[in-house]
């Protein structure tokens, strides 16, 4: 799982392209040869794992700028047709899966282009409808093919790591940023978190990346959830940073509440929601007052609890 990073919309500036528009255009062209017509707009600013361009009205265009993103185009193209039906709240629609070419060397993706809005605090943090709604589409998330979740929680592309693999780097973000959070705070919690009871149910479906730039709404309510980059089986924890980025506290508990998450998966919850923050904080929050402000208040939320 990456660090929560601002979805295509409203992104991280693309501080290395490394991806030109007539490059993008030879892909389409040579691949899709149907959708050759159809003019190619780059989104500005651009994603920090994908350079994301529009493809006439309805498709966008995905292309990995790194090599932690390029199993995506194929694992959204296996899963989400199957997904779509389960949960009530839509999902990107996969359109093609493109080949390495023209010396770009990774698989690419087009998808169907999903109209809203990304969804802010200032619109939906206190919101016990929104708070409502996310916690039944991890509900149905959760509930999904029940009889692929197991093996697929040991397959390596769905596994996902474990919170133990983020210590050492979680450590260093915590002794970095000691003169702008309470260091012994986030130790603690960051300990506790760690020691916590491992998920010791059965496997379940988690989306990954489950944070406010993942989230569009559309009419004031929330109407989709995209990037499955994180997509995986096993412990649904790392889902709640949802929590911590997005909700109040009257709206986290009523998300806790509906969800009905025990304990120990709470404060493993906030323990990913610590190593994210810290981690998406000391990336970018020297060059983007957005990103420093959206992750110090993950951070703060992740502390409260």
């Amino acid at each position: 799982m990456h660090p929560p990073a601002p979805n295509p919309r409203s992104a991280l500036a693309d501080r290395q392209p490394c991806h030109r528009h007539p490059l993008v255009r030879r892909l389409v062209d040579a691949q899709f040869p149907h959708w050759a017509h159809l003019p190619l707009t780059p989104l500005e600013p651009a994603g920090s794992d994908h350079v994301i361009h529009r493809l006439g009205d309805g498709l966008t265009v995905r292309l990995p700028r790194h090599a932690g993103a390029v199993g995506q185009a194929r694992k959204e193209a296996e899963w989400l047709p199957r997904l779509a039906a389960h949960v009530s709240l839509a999902v990107p629609e996969p359109a093609g899966v493109g080949e390495p070419a023209f010396g770009y060397p990774w698989p690419w993706a087009v998808t169907r282009w999903l109209e809203g809005e990304v969804a802010t605090v200032e619109t939906l943090g206190d919101s016990v409808t929104a708070a409502g709604q996310l916690a039944g589409f991890l509900t149905e998330l959760q509930r999904f093919e029940p009889g692929a979740v197991a093996e697929a929680a040991t397959r390596g592309d769905l596994a996902g790591d474990v919170l133990a693999a983020r210590d050492a780097s979680t450590r260093a973000s915590i002794a970095a940023t000691a003169g702008v959070f309470d260091a012994a705070a986030m130790t603690g919690l960051w300990e506790a978190a760690l020691a916590a009871p491992e998920w010791h149910r059965p496997p379940v479906w988690f989306h990954g990346d489950f944070h406010t730039g993942n989230l569009l709404v559309t009419g004031g309510r929330l109407s989709a959830v995209i990037d499955f980059g994180g997509f995986g089986a096993g412990d649904p924890a790392r889902d709640m940073m949802i929590a911590h980025t997005l909700l109040s506290p009257r709206a986290r508990a009523v998300f806790r509440e509906t969800l009905d998450v025990d304990d120990a998966t709470w404060l493993r919850g906030r323990g990913w929601s610590l190593a994210a923050g810290l981690s998406a904080y000391t990336a970018y929050a020297a060059v983007n007052q957005r990103v420093a402000a959206a992750t110090t208040r993950q951070i703060l939320a992740a502390l409260e609890g």
